[in-house]
């Protein structure tokens, strides 16, 4: 069986793009390796601080041009920039699976999900149009939207073109310059759209790329130059950015990990719920952090937490899911199950005795893995172990699966399995996570309704999508006119 994807070969030298061009990194070189064989698929230079310099330079030459070009102008490059990605679908998700380990489609789909974020951005022409409001006799007043300036993104390998996608449309369209630094696990997408960037006509210096480990983000984050940071990663890396970002006075969003729960009510439509968990912890391998992987069902439920983990176990590896991202993760999951099950947790399907894909041997592979009967202070059941791995805690009431949910220490989603329209509404208003599904695995909201969590899911205030990363990348300037004097008088006089 060949591999299911297509590797880059000869393997990719990507650089960083400066000023609208190519530009070489002038630190270490690292290797990039794909996680479905583990063979080098390219290769990438470490930003220094003088690379991420040049970076500044040029996006703050670019600004002001950029800043004073009418939003429709700004958007009409937008247009251009989705019907490039559409025309290049196939081989950015091809790429986006080389180097991540997503299957096909789950690039894919990450992919479109970003297209609607930049066709969100389409729309700010006509629906963000400012205000303007007679306040007083004679006096108006109104709001303009102002860029911040140069800003910055600083995005996970789990979606290599999604999560950039949801940052610098928007970021872009409001007038700022975007200097965009992926992981340097998944560095080769992130080249690639930038040159579709410079296809789609952004002028030099609008949109840059520097590639780079932690050296590159710290250069990044203490630039002088730098107005604002997205971040997209694990809590303790999200809260280490926001830190020292604010520290410096800057503007900080950081998304942080999960442990999403999922609650199985008693009456639960059985065929819908399968399913759904199923979906929510094998998707994208459990390497995203609105992945359910953890199940607290209500009143006995035997039957339907042995289908989910038999609907699991037929998940066919490299077909329908795909790998870890590299062998330090799968060390490490294999570790947390080998734990859970010497605290008493029952295995009731183990991934770790699934061979890999035929052709796939040297990659990283871990299928579905389900523990049952685990307990609330269980680290499988309160740490964020990012895998095909769900842990199911059995409980006697709502009251008491909700507690477990209010305890948990992150706060993205939580979602609901019943057919009572009255439980749902409870669990909906006292769940403590900023998304919550009502018979939905991966209560993924989609613009205008914006992303975000709560708790160590995030670090600042607002969105990374909708009308709230509008109001992140950019300020409101506040105008109160007065033209005549008026008879009356008022505090406003």
């Amino acid at each position: 069986m060949p591999v299911p994807i297509d590797l880059p070969a000869p393997p990719r030298a990507t650089s960083n793009l400066v000023g609208g061009k190519p530009a070489r990194a002038t630190g270490r070189t690292l290797e990039v390796k794909s996680p479905y064989t583990g063979q080098v698929i390219g290769t990438i230079g470490v930003s220094t601080a003088a690379d991420v310099d040049a970076a500044f330079s040029a996006a703050t030459k670019a600004l002001p041009a950029w800043a004073a070009t009418p939003l429709k102008e700004r958007t009409r490059l937008l247009f251009r920039l989705r019907d490039l990605l559409a025309l290049h679908l196939d081989e950015l998700s091809n790429l986006v699976a080389a180097e991540s380990g997503k299957t096909r489609d789950e690039a894919r789909a990450g992919i479109l999900r970003g297209i609607e974020v930049v066709e969100f951005a389409s729309s700010l022409q006509n629906a963000d149009t400012g205000g303007a409001l007679e306040v007083s006799r004679g006096v108006s007043c109104e709001y303009q939207r102002e860029p911040l300036g140069v800003v910055a993104g600083i995005t996970p390998f789990n979606f290599p073109a999604m999560v950039p996608l949801w940052m610098f449309p928007i970021a872009l369209t409001v007038g700022n310059a975007f200097i965009l630094k992926p992981s340097e696990k998944v560095p080769l997408t992130a080249g690639r759209l930038g040159e579709i960037m410079v296809e789609a006509g952004y002028p030099a210096g609008v949109f840059s790329v520097v590639q780079g480990d932690r050296e590159t983000v710290e250069a990044l984050v203490d630039h002088p130059a730098l107005a604002a940071v997205a971040f997209v990663g694990s809590s303790a890396v999200a809260r280490a950015v926001y830190m020292r970002a604010t520290a410096h006075g800057k503007r900080a969003l950081c998304l942080g990990g999960a442990k999403n729960v999922l609650i199985v009510a008693p009456d639960a439509d059985e065929t819908l719920t399968v399913r759904a968990v199923v979906d929510s912890f094998t998707g994208c391998a459990g390497q995203r952090c609105m992945a359910g992987s953890l199940l607290v069902t209500v009143g006995e439920a035997s039957g339907i937490i042995a289908k989910i983990a038999a609907s699991a176990s037929r998940i066919k590896l490299g077909a329908e899911m795909g790998a870890l991202i590299d062998g330090a993760a799968k060390q490490r999951l294999e570790r947390a199950i080998a734990r859970a099950e010497a605290e008493g947790a029952t295995v009731l399907a183990d991934g770790r005795k699934v061979p890999a894909p035929a052709g796939c041997e040297g990659g990283q592979w871990l299928a579905p893995t389900v523990l049952d009967h685990a307990r609330p202070e269980m680290e499988c059941a309160t740490a964020e172990l990012f895998g095909p791995l769900l842990t199911v805690i059995r409980t006697e009431n709502l009251e008491e699966a909700l507690a477990i949910e209010r305890s948990n220490r992150y706060g993205n989603a939580t979602s609901i399995f019943t057919q009572s329209g009255p439980v749902a509404r409870l669990v909906a208003e006292r769940a403590s996570s900023g998304m919550v599904g009502v018979n939905v695995g991966v209560p993924v909201p989609r613009d205008p309704f914006s992303f975000g969590g709560t708790k160590d899911s995030k670090f600042g205030h607002g969105d990374i999508t909708g009308p709230s990363a509008v109001e992140f990348w950019s300020n409101r300037k506040k105008i109160t006119t007065k033209w005549a004097v008026q008879k009356d008088a008022t505090w406003m006089s």
